[in-house]
């Protein structure tokens, strides 16, 4: 099958599931819909592994990157005066937790320490994706990383609901 047409089917099973998971009110569906359907089509065999453009990675991470950049403002800059002593304590907490479940399930489990490492590092998929592409194990830490992220986006809005926490921020 020509490349174009294989990529253009993945972008139809992305969109599509990604436009229909929209209506079930699960928070990032769109996101969390366009990985299932792109990933359930990649993963049955049906047609061929895609092949993106050169290129196509870095100008996905420019867009997304941008339009992440584009939420921060003066408020957020503000609220940073109250949340970066939470941010550090977050990040360096994540780093280390993640380096040492990375070191076990290299040790116990097998997994080659790269793949373990940037697999469990706290980044997003495309970012630790293409970390991962420039040590040559970028599919393996990109299958880590949709795992997680699906998982995240399933569990953390059910948990909120739980704790009573869908209308508002509760603060102590």
């Amino acid at each position: 099958m020509h490349s174009l047409l294989t990529l253009f089917f993945y972008i139809l099973a992305g969109a599509g599931l990604g436009t229909l998971m929209i209506f079930t009110g699960i928070p990032a569906a769109s996101l969390l819909g366009a990985i299932i359907g792109a990933g359930v089509l990649s993963a049955s065999g049906l047609i061929d592994a895609a092949v993106w453009p050169l290129g196509t990675k870095t100008a996905l991470g420019i867009g997304i990157g941008t339009v992440i950049g584009t939420g921060i403002n003066q408020e957020t800059l503000s609220e940073l005066q109250n949340l970066w002593k939470p941010a550090l304590i977050i990040t360096f907490s994540l780093l280390i937790t993640g380096l040492l479940i990375a070191f076990l399930i290299s040790k116990f489990l097998g997994i080659d320490t790269a793949i373990a490492v940037l697999g469990s590092a706290p980044g997003g998929t495309i970012g630790m994706s293409l970390v991962g592409s420039e040590y040559g194990v970028g599919a393996s830490v990109a299958a880590l990383h949709a795992v997680r992220l699906i998982t995240v986006l399933l569990l953390i809005p059910a948990l909120l609901n739980l704790l009573g926490l869908k209308d508002g921020i509760n603060t102590p």
